[in-house]
C-alpha cells in the first residue's frame, strides 16, 4: 500500500501534538519520527519522553521510529513504553551480541513493526539476508542527520533493485522528498514516502500530502 509519511523533524517543536493531529487529518498515514542521539549522526532530536507524550495525544496513529543512535538495543525496551508502533534502526550501527537478527527478533518480541536502513554510501546488498524477517526497509536519499537536505537521485538504484528482488517489500524512502522528486522514487519502486520540509515549509501542506500519494499509486509500486 502506499503510505504517506510526515516527518515531524520539521514540524513546529513547541506544538508537536497539533501539528501531528493536523498531518492525520490532511490524510497522512503514519507518524515519522527521527531519532538521535548526538553520536551516530551529530544532531540531537527526540527521544521516549516525546514518543510517550505524542501517543498520550493520539492514541491510534502509527508511530513510525527511525533510529539514528549507536547502539539501537538500547532503545527497544524505552520506545516499546513509549508506546512507538515500529523501530527502523541502521544496519552500520553498533549490533548487540547475536547481531542484526537477534535484534530485528527482539524488536518483534517487544510487539513493534521492524525495519532496516541503509545509509547513502552502503551498499544494498547489506540488506538481503534479513529482508525476509522484517516490515520495510529505508532507503535514505540524504546523509541521515538533517533535514531539508536535497534528494540523492544515485539512491534509486537501490530501490530498483530491492523492489525486483522483493516485490512485496515495504520500500520506504527520506530525504529531499517534495513533488518534484517524488516521482523518481516512486517509478523505482518506492511506495513508502517520508517528507519533512517540503510539508511543513508548504503553504497547503495538504496539497503536498495528496501529491506524494497520488504519485505512488499513478506508478503502481504502492500496490
Amino acid at each position: 500500500l502506499p503510505r504517506r509519511r510526515p516527518s515531524l523533524l520539521s514540524c513546529d517543536l513547541a506544538n508537536i501534538a497539533r501539528d501531528a493531529e493536523e498531518m492525520i487529518s490532511l490524510g497522512a498515514d503514519w507518524l515519522h519520527m527521527d531519532i538521535m542521539d548526538g553520536h551516530f549522526v551529530p544532531n540531537l532530536s527526540f527521544g521516549p519522553p516525546v514518543i510517550a507524550s505524542l501517543r498520550k495525544a493520539n492514541k491510534d496513529a502509527y508511530i513510525d521510529c527511525h533510529l539514528m543512535v549507536t547502539e539501537p538495543a538500547k532503545w527497544v525496551g524505552p520506545l516499546e513504553k513509549a508506546g512507538a508502533t515500529s523501530m527502523t534502526f541502521h544496519v552500520e550501527s553498533v549490533m548487540p551480541e547475536g547481531g542484526a537478527k537477534a535484534l530485528i527478533s527482539n524488536i518483534k518480541e517487544a510487539g513493534m513493526k521492524v525495519g532496516l536502513v541503509i545509509k547513502p554510501g552502503t551498499p544494498v546488498d547489506a540488506i538481503y539476508e534479513y529482508a525476509n524477517d522484517i516490515d520495510l526497509v529505508l532507503i535514505m536519499t540524504v546523509e541521515p542527520g538533517f533535514s531539508g537536505q536535497k534528494f540523492m537521485p544515485g539512491m534509486m538504484q537501490k530501490v530498483e533493485t530491492l523492489r525486483e528482488r522483493y516485490p512485496g517489500l515495504n520500500i520506504q524512502v527520506d530525504g529531499g522528498l517534495s513533488p518534484s522528486t517524488v516521482d523518481e522514487a516512486s517509478k523505482a519502486g518506492a511506495n513508502v514516502i517520508v517528507a519533512a520540509s517540503a510539508i511543513f515549509g508548504s503553504d497547503d501542506r495538504g496539497g503536498v500530502i495528496k501529491a506524494l500519494r497520488e504519485s505512488v499509486e499513478k506508478y503502481g509500486n504502492g500496490k
